[in-house]
């Protein structure tokens, strides 16, 4: 039986997979590629440049590890591969030092920047 005390670590433990049930098992559609990869955030109007590093990344988003998430938009692109790569993003989950990106469509970038 949860109780209110326990339901947060709960609902962390679920989020992040953590129960035994499923022995760790991931369940999303598209399987996450582990790539440890520099990268920059670059806000809107080309405000600011932020440094992290891409943990994993699929065809749909990214997982961001930053010193610290205060202050990143809830939209911005993200550039990796010495800016090669150039991808419009929204933040969908944030920690204090992890961001979870979905990557937007150039179009819907376009149509909302």
């Amino acid at each position: 039986m949860l109780t209110l005390r326990a339901l947060p670590a709960a609902v962390a433990r679920a989020a992040m997979n953590l129960d035994d049930e499923d022995d760790g098992a991931d369940r999303r559609a598209v399987q996450r590629t582990k790539v440890l990869r520099n990268a920059k955030i670059i806000a809107p109007r080309h405000a600011s440049v932020i440094h992290c590093t891409v943990q994993n990344i699929t065809s749909g988003g990214a997982c961001l590890k930053l010193a610290n998430t205060y202050g990143v938009p809830e939209c911005f692109e993200l550039t990796f591969e010495h800016g090669r790569t150039r991808r419009p993003c929204r933040v969908v989950s944030r920690t204090a030092d992890l961001l979870g990106v979905a990557f937007v469509p150039e179009e819907t970038a376009a149509a909302v920047g």
